[in-house]
């Protein structure tokens, strides 16, 4: 409604939460929270168009009658998915996909810039520089930030996908703070995800991507132990794992498979899957989890990607097999400050009892984790490999 200016929209909403910080807890909260907060950010918006306008052209009353009619209809609306159509506005296809998902989940989904940085696996100041660029372009050309035609979602998925599933991925292994989970973002990344589905029903990623969701959350109360650290897939309790939901994660797979084929999400989903079945850490099907990696690789050929299929091999066929993998992409830039790339090839180097070889790479993961289980983790790590080299350090 403001014409694309992305600076006053978040300066006019930031505005209308400190009103509401101020007045609710002496006046009551109203009766419709968010038509409040969208009236007033209008009105403050007006109020700053006004005072830009002071000694140029003034606004005309038709003009602001305009936005305040656009506001009030927008203000009142209570659908659940509201939230997701300001997903489809704010992937706008005049950005580049990155910026769209980065744009997307610094201002919708409260993802700090840190956050979005490691997921894209840049330096903080790096991705702070291409968020600046992208609300410049916005700015710049002008670009309209409307709710699109349901003819105009489908160039937007992808984009959409990614914002989905990267908040999901940091409500299952969070990058920073004192949990190692946060529901809260995982289960609405699941509530968007289904959302999705039934808004395109004629598109698999939507059910592909819900699956994989799903199967690996089905693990999430296994993932802790009582002290609220980690644990490693091979060593969680299976009978923990949520088993409807496994179910019904396993026949999205194959619907995603029937549907659409094996399109990136779907076959991580059928990757997940194959962990989700297997009864016992021994019993799963790591040639086919190989070969499926091998398949994404030709789809997605990431670093991320690379390094999850090194791991497969080494637990498919040997350590010594996955570390000459991580060898070729030791040089990788993206990789060198991606900690679970050091914390794979120091895991990898211990089950061949290579210690003080692991002793680097356990500190450098350990230089790198940002959340507090998965540093306790890695200390424990390398104070075990260094005893196990006679180099513990004095305490």
């Amino acid at each position: 409604m403001l014409g694309g200016d992305f600076a006053l929209a978040e300066e006019a909403v930031q505005e209308a939460f400190a009103a509401a910080i101020e007045q609710w807890p002496t006046q009551g909260t109203p009766q419709h929270p968010r038509a409040w907060l969208i009236q007033t950010a209008q009105h403050k918006a007006i109020d700053r168009l006004r005072r830009s306008r002071r000694f140029e052209a003034p606004l005309e009353d038709a003009e602001l009658l305009a936005l305040g009619s656009d506001a009030a209809e927008g203000g009142v609306a209570t659908e659940q998915d509201d939230y997701l159509r300001l997903f489809f506005t704010c992937c706008h296809p005049a950005l580049g996909l990155e910026a769209q998902v980065a744009l997307t989940l610094r201002t919708l989904c409260g993802i700090s810039t840190d956050e979005i940085a490691r997921a894209f696996l840049v330096e903080p100041v790096t991705m702070a520089q291409r968020l600046v660029r992208a609300k410049g372009k916005i700015k710049l050309a002008k670009i309209p930030y409307a709710v699109p035609e349901r003819a105009e979602l489908g160039e937007r998925l992808d984009a959409v996908l990614a914002v989905v599933y990267l908040v999901f991925s940091e409500g299952y292994a969070a990058t920073s703070g004192d949990s190692w989970i946060r529901r809260d973002l995982s289960t609405e990344a699941i509530r968007l995800g289904r959302l999705l589905e039934r808004l395109l029903p004629e598109r698999s990623e939507p059910v592909a991507l819900v699956a994989l969701m799903l199967l690996h959350d089905a693990r999430r109360d296994a993932r802790v132990d009582a002290h609220g650290d980690l644990v490693l897939l091979e060593e969680q309790d299976r009978s923990r794992w949520d088993q409807p939901q496994i179910a019904e994660g396993c026949e999205r797979v194959e619907r995603a498979l029937r549907q659409g084929g094996p399109t990136p999400y779907a076959l991580q989903a059928a990757i997940a899957a194959l962990h989700a079945q297997a009864k016992t850490a021994a019993a799963t099907d790591w040639p086919q989890i190989v070969l499926l990696y091998r398949e994404l690789l030709k789809q997605l050929p990431s670093a991320v990607v690379q390094l999850n299929h090194a791991a497969a091999v080494a637990m498919a066929e040997g350590a010594e097999k996955g570390l000459e993998l991580l060898a070729s992409l030791a040089p990788l830039e993206e990789l060198q400050t991606y900690q679970p790339f050091f914390a794979t090839r120091a895991e990898l180097l211990r089950r061949l009892d290579r210690f003080a070889d692991a002793v680097p790479d356990y500190e450098r993961g350990l230089e790198l984790a940002k959340n507090e289980p998965e540093k306790r983790y890695m200390a424990r790590r390398l104070t075990e490999a260094r005893g196990r080299t006679g180099n513990a350090p004095d305490t």
